[in-house]
């Protein structure tokens, strides 16, 4: 082998090392990208995505689409190279999506837990907004606690010191503009027949100055028609506001979306307030991709979204349910909606 031979074998040597590390050796970032949407007013594999039973049905069409995003992980170096350059992907390590002290199933299993969590307030919102009944009950009572004598499980909660009291955040509040040593008449409906009952609160653990009756409460829906969603595989909170107008749109006259594609994203509570998600930019891309014109962005997550907008989207400023609602109501009479 002649000199010249050698050097063209030396130098390549390390190239062919170099890519063939490229092609197996694992780095620890994820890819972040645009995942798949749903129409919370259609099927999915036969099923209605959100399943109302038992009720008369107002007729829906067009889109109310949840958006995802989408997670690659087990990235070698030249994967996590093509998804940067493809500007479709963010790089992120891999700790934010599976953290260390969490195996890969304990984080799937929280993600499903947070979204099934997000179907229950969701129905609940949507009953509330609709002025349909809710059960707020006592679940448990601490045994140390202020209630330990004198409320039960199962007791039905009506006010608070004269504050009438519908959800959990609304227990939650009263108690806390109450001092502890307050004697707090807690008005329930026991065994059928309604009663006060006086509790005197004491101090919230590691809040001094604020009070703390020592209880578990719960809402459950006391209507005569079931609420089911029907979404497989599917993690974490951000579905709720779709989920909760998908349901107000399915009991009330008319159509949110006026016929049209609307996507959107937010957690939400029973009391019907959108929180932050992740991922906005991804889930813009993939709502602007499936056909969306109209997008319901979380008030606390418009900052960011601003700065990456498909052409054609449009951005609406949603902070809770009804908001939302009335939003879309404006948009269908040709109106302004608060933007981002």
């Amino acid at each position: 082998m002649n000199r010249r031979m050698v050097t063209l074998v030396a130098a390549l040597v390390p190239v062919v090392a170099l890519l063939g590390l490229g092609t197996v050796v694992q780095v620890p970032f994820v890819a972040l990208g645009p995942g798949p949407t749903f129409n919370t007013l259609g099927e999915v594999e036969g099923e209605q995505v959100v399943d109302i039973s038992g009720t008369e049905l107002d007729p829906t069409s067009g889109n109310l689409n949840m958006t995802t995003v989408s997670v690659r992980d087990g990235l070698t170096v030249f994967d996590a190279f093509g998804f940067w350059l493809s500007g479709r992907y963010g790089i992120v390590p891999r700790e934010e999506v599976y953290p260390s002290d969490r195996s890969r199933d304990e984080v799937q299993e929280e993600n499903a837990a947070d979204f099934a969590q997000s179907e229950e307030s969701a129905e609940l919102a949507a009953l509330h907004f609709l002025g349909e009944p809710v059960a707020l009950e006592v679940a448990d009572v601490a045994q140390d606690g202020p209630s330990s004598a004198a409320l039960r499980v199962g007791d039905r909660l009506v006010s608070i010191n004269g504050t009438a009291v519908r959800t959990v955040g609304d227990v939650q509040r009263a108690v806390a503009d109450l001092a502890p040593g307050t004697v707090a008449e807690i008005v329930v409906v026991r065994d059928g027949a309604e009663q006060t009952v006086p509790v005197t609160l004491g101090a919230r653990p590691g809040h001094d100055d604020v009070g703390y009756l020592g209880i578990t409460p719960v809402e459950k829906p006391d209507v005569p028609f079931t609420v089911d969603f029907n979404l497989a595989e599917v993690g974490g909170p951000s579905a709720g506001l779709m989920f909760a107008l998908a349901v107000v749109d399915k009991l009330s006259p008319g159509e949110l979306n006026g016929g049209t594609f609307v996507a959107g994203t937010g957690t939400i509570d029973s009391d019907g307030k959108v929180g932050p998600i992740g991922g906005i930019p991804y889930k813009l891309v993939a709502a602007r991709e499936a056909g969306a014109a109209t997008f319901l962005v979380p008030s606390n997550n418009c900052d960011e979204a601003k700065q990456q907008v498909p052409d054609g989207l449009r951005l609406v400023r949603v902070d809770d349910l009804t908001g939302a609602v009335e939003a879309l109501d404006s948009l269908n009479r040709g109106e302004d909606a608060p933007a981002c």
